[in-house]
Order: C-alpha cells, then structure tokens, then sequence
C-alpha cells in the first residue's frame, strides 16, 4: 500500500479505539489522523463541528482542529505545487491506492496527476458505474474509496453508485472534471450538458446522496474546499462529491506550495450524565427479563462498534443473532451463544423462534425497511426492545436518551449486566443441526443447495464472499463464516449489478483476499463488461454465474414475461473479453461432478487466474426462503391507499 512522507497508510483518521469497518482494524490505528494543507498565511484554523448535519451526532463539547505546527514545512517545487498534485497526494494520505476512472475531456489533465503520483494507482474501468461500485468495493476493504469521472454525462452514471454506497455508509470520494473555471456565469452552453447555461444540475442531484458537495472553480479556495470535503467524507462516513474545473489541476499556487499538515479528527463523545442515565435504565430494563437476546443490525458500520458488540455478548451470555443486512460485520458467528440470521420469517433455522420469544432484546444499529422486515412482518413488540442506534438510544416505550455514542453505551452497559444464558439454552434445547441436501443421481442436474454446499467449503480467512441482490442473498446468509473471512452484500440499495464493480474495488484493495463473487445471470448482464478490468488488473476472483434464466426474486414476488432474459453464452462472453490477454480461465457447470472438478481447478493450477465458472440450474429452483419472503414483500407492495 502506498505511503505518504508524514505517517503511515491510512492509520489515522479515526480516534475511536474500536475498528472503523469489518476487516480493516490492521489499517488503523487509535492515534487516528488525517492530513491538511497549511494555508498561504500560516493561520490557525478549526473545523466546528457544529456545522456539520444536524442528523449526525456530533461531539458537542469539542472540535476537529487544523494545528499549525513550530517547525519548518519542506516546500515544494513549482510542478508539485498544483491543485492536480495535492488532491492525488490527499487520497494517498488517507488510504487510497487505488482511483477507478473514465476519462473524458473535462478530467484528462487532472488524471494526469492521478497517473504521475507515485501511490496512486489509476484504474480505468468501462463506464462510469461500475467505476463508482469499484470505489464502493474498494471502501469496504480499504476504508476509503474514490472514483473519478467527467462532467454530467460521468456524473449522473456514477450517481446510482455514489446514492449506494451513502445508503451503505461508505467514505467514498467522487471527484468530477468540471468545466473551464471562465465558463461559469458566461451564460453559455457546453457539450456533455442537457443544452442549458445552467451548470448546477449535476451539483442538485449530488446534494441528496453526499454529505457534502465542493464545487472548485477557483485556486484561491482550492486547498480548503478539497480538504473539509475529503474530511467530511471521513467524519461522516458518506460519499462526497468534488468538481475541479479542468483548467485548474495544473497551476502553481502558493497554497500547494508545501507540504502537508496534519489535522485531529476529535472522536463523538458522550453526554456523560445521558450515557449513565441510558445504561442504568437499560441495564434494569434487563437484568429483569428472563431470556433476553441480542442482535447486531447494520448501523455498527457507521458506529463503529462491531468489536464492542461482541465484547458485550461476551460479558452477558446473551444467545445473540445478526440482522441480513449485519452478516458479517461482526465477529460472533464462530461464538458460542450465536444463534444465527434474525430475518423473521425468513430467519436461519430457530433463530426467529429464540428472537421473537424473548421478554426483553437489544438491537444495535438496526434499519426496519420493507426487505428487513419481510413486509413490515416482524413479530417484535416496542415495549421490549432496546434499540441502540450510532447517537442514542430507545428503551422500550420510554425515554429516548440522546448525545449517547453506541460504543460508550455498549462497553459501559456490560458492566452492568448479570449474565444471562437461558435464551441459549432454549435455542440449544430445540436445535437441531443442518440437514444436507438429497443423495442425487450421478451427472443429475445441478441444484442450488448443493452448488452452495461447495461454496462452504471454499470460505477460509484467506477468502471473501461477494454476494449480489436476489435469491443469492437467503443461501448466502446459511453460509458460516470462518473466522477472518470476509462477506459483503448491499441489502439497503439492493442494485443488481453492483457485485461485479464492487468485486473489482473489493479485489484491488484487499490482494491479500480471494474474493468468491455469487452474482445472478439478470445482474451480471446489467455491469458485466469490468470483467475486462479485472483482468486488466491481474485479478484472481472467483466468479460463480448462476444462470437460470431470469430475475428469479422479482418472479416470485409478480410474475410476468419481462422477468425472462436473454440467454447468453456466459463463458464465451467472458473468453471474448479476454481475448488472449491475461489470465483468465472459464467453465460450464451442469452437475454436481463438474463443479467439484471446476472448484479443484480454480483452486489449485488456477489459482493465480480469474476464475469464472457458469453454473446452469432449473429456473424454478429457488430457495425456500424465496417463497415466504416474496409473499410477503408483494403483499406490501400491494397495500390498498389509505385515504387521507
């Protein structure tokens, strides 16, 4: 990974002394520092964070400070002091080594930059979208991510990307060439526009899926417009956006003219009186019930907290499970007292049971959306919750206790709870183990419940799942993750495609990782050219392509003719593509004796390769949770209008 000349790889953005994201503590560090230009007149400056979004707690008694340091900073020479340099030596600084890009006229002599700094690595990808899924990808290995693209035309593709990774609490960066800086105001039409003078488009449709835009038409504000965006990106954990006007990259100003210093990013504290009202009320709440249960939701990303939750269920023997949208992010599957997938209807085996009996849970980070609830059908009840979100926290029908940082809250909370294991000791009692699929026939087709099985025996610490939207989420959910094994998925967004973009991103920022991508034939036609920058990139993912013939989830939920798709000659695409050029090795799977041998080459004298293996099944051959879950979600969806 690339370095900077002042500090570490990406060890010092953050102060909390718990891992940002799943699988990227050895990347940071509690020191937590990011990078900021010195101003031109050496001044003192701070960043309040009372102007950040009021939706974001904030750490109300302290701020994010620009620390003008005693001793000399090296100057730097004329072609290194450009707004171009500073910006690809900013993305080094906080991690990023890698820049997934498509060129166009309004950013060429910005990626000019990109391509002459030493840790950067450009990635060009074949559009702009899954450019941006690549960043969101990367983000989820590396903590960080950025995509570069041009002006309108490179903006609005990449913007479905960019609104994806904002519902999944990703910093990312999305940097746009923008016009020439004396076009602006001129009352004039450019190319790449819908033939309006009005520039801002572009600008209005970012401002809903970033915390914040940064349009950069003039030198004298460069430095600080670049470095509170990039510092908002990583305080919020959410994409921002950046326009630089293409004349701009390559101009000496005395701004760029040393190098960096470093800025504190203060950590979110707690109101301390709040946090100890919370964690007595909560701890009565508690210690009174009689089998409580606990479980992990998606929002301990943008908390923080993964290791803290698996620290409390340590502490109280709680039997405790994990939301879909939570796989993975925390260590406890491989734990005692797991109990596995709560998803109501659609739960792992016993854990709904164990979930939606108990007299009293904690859910940390939940999202109750449609998909989370199966249809709004989750048999919990508010006055027995505990619901811990980043910045507050709710007990049951009563007090809402505000200003309360998750991870404050879950580290004192377990010291103040009795141990309690009967809500395990029920699930143990009525467990009984996974069964295996039928004994088949030899050379018999192949079925999604044994392709699954094989993929089992595949995970490792050495492995991660990419898994896309659809059915492939309810058989990747009864995969069990070994420990150190890594698992991604986009279950608020829920775009089909994003897996192929997000396996690229995901591979290049974590080489040390075999990534094993599950992706359907329906998704894989909306984004499958990238499969050429994979190979590009000397990637060795596996890509298992489950052709069966359509959109198999939208089918179960309102069947009709245009949930049929094209068939394509999957591995004679994916030759194509590769054309002689790299390695890259494919098969057609339709038992279940080719796809052990199809594995054991992947595996073995491929290893080094891409690995894409197109593994044919029935098209009715869903799982079962496919058929209570769509059910339900089309019942919702199909909800007569309340009268108003």
């Amino acid at each position: 990974m690339a370095t900077s000349s002042l500090s570490a790889p990406f060890s010092h953005w953050i102060t909390d002394s718990s891992r940002p994201y799943r699988k990227t503590n050895h990347l940071i560090t509690k020191s937590a520092k990011i990078h900021s230009a010195i101003n031109r007149d050496a001044r003192v400056g701070s960043l309040e964070t009372s102007t950040l979004p009021s939706k974001v707690a904030r750490p109300h008694n302290g701020v994010a400070s620009i620390v003008q340091p005693s001793y000399s900073i090296a100057a730097l020479g004329p072609s290194e002091a450009t707004l171009g340099c500073h910006l690809a030596r900013r993305l080094v600084e906080i991690g990023v080594g890698d820049v997934f890009s498509v060129p166009g006229d309004f950013n060429l002599s910005l990626l000019d930059h990109f391509v002459t700094e030493p840790g950067l690595n450009l990635i060009g990808c074949c559009n702009e979208l899954n450019a941006g899924y690549a960043a969101d990808g990367y983000a989820r290995s590396r903590g960080v991510g950025a995509c570069v693209v041009t002006f309108t035309v490179g903006g609005l593709s990449v913007i479905n990307a960019i609104a994806g990774a904002y519902s999944e609490n990703l910093p990312l960066i999305c940097i746009v060439g923008g016009p020439n800086s004396n076009d602006y105001g001129r009352n004039q039409v450019l190319h790449h526009t819908i033939g309006l003078p009005d520039f801002t488009q572009e600008l209005r449709c970012f401002q809903t899926v970033t915390c914040h835009q940064a349009v950069v038409n003039n030198l004298e504000d460069a430095q600080e417009q670049i470095d509170t965006a990039i510092f908002t990106a990583l305080k919020e954990s959410k994409p921002v956006y950046i326009s630089i006007s293409c004349n701009l990259t390559s101009i000496p100003h005395p701004t760029f003219s040393r190098k960096p210093i470093t800025f504190s990013l203060s950590p979110r504290l707690s109101d301390q009186m709040v946090l100890e009202a919370a964690v007595e009320a909560a701890a009565e709440f508690l210690n009174k019930a009689v089998k409580p249960v606990m479980v992990a939701g998606p929002n301990l990303r943008i908390a923080k907290a993964c290791d803290t939750f698996a620290e409390l269920a340590d502490a109280s023997g709680y039997a405790h499970a994990v939301m879909a949208s939570a796989k993975g992010l925390v260590s406890t599957e491989h734990h005692a007292h797991f109990i596995g997938t709560y998803w109501g209807t659609v739960s792992t085996a016993f854990c709904a049971e164990i979930v939606e009996s108990a007299d009293a849970y904690l859910f940390a980070g939940p999202i109750f959306n449609d998909l989370s609830s199966v249809g709004y059908s989750l048999l919990i009840k508010k006055e027995k919750a505990i619901i811990v979100q980043p910045d507050r926290v709710v007990i049951g029908n009563g007090p809402t206790f505000g200003f309360v940082e998750m991870n404050d809250f879950l580290k004192a909370l377990a010291k103040r709870l009795n141990r309690n294991t009967t809500a395990y000791e029920n699930y143990h009692r009525i467990y009984v183990p996974d069964g295996r699929p039928l004994k088949r026939d030899p050379k018999e087709p192949l079925r999604v419940n044994v392709l699954f099985q094989h993929i089992q025996n595949m995970l490792s610490s050495k492995t991660t799942a990419i898994v896309e939207a659809g059915d492939i989420w309810f058989n990747c959910q009864k995969l069990k993750l070994p420990s150190g094994c890594g698992y991604e998925h986009q279950m608020q967004y829920a775009s089909i495609g994003w897996s192929v973009g997000a396996t690229l991103g995901y591979a290049a920022g974590a080489p040390n990782k075999r990534v094993i991508a599950c992706i359907g034939d329906g998704s894989f036609q909306m984004t499958a050219q990238d499969v050429s920058t994979m190979l590009r990139c000397g990637q060795n993912s596996i890509i298992f392509l489950i052709n069966n013939g359509g959109y198999t989830t939208e089918a179960g939920i309102h069947n009709g003719p245009y949930n049929v798709i094209k068939n394509w000659s999957y591995t004679g695409l994916v030759d194509a593509i590769h054309n002689g050029e790299g390695k890259c090795w494919t098969a057609k799977v339709c038992c279940e004796e080719e796809l052990a041998k199809a594995i054991e080459t992947a595996t073995g004298p491929q290893k080094d390769c891409l690995c894409f293996i197109e593994v044919i099944v029935n098209r009715e051959d869903g799982s079962k949770e496919l058929l209570p879950f769509s059910s339900r979600l089309a019942a919702a969806n199909s909800r007569a209008p309340v009268p108003r």
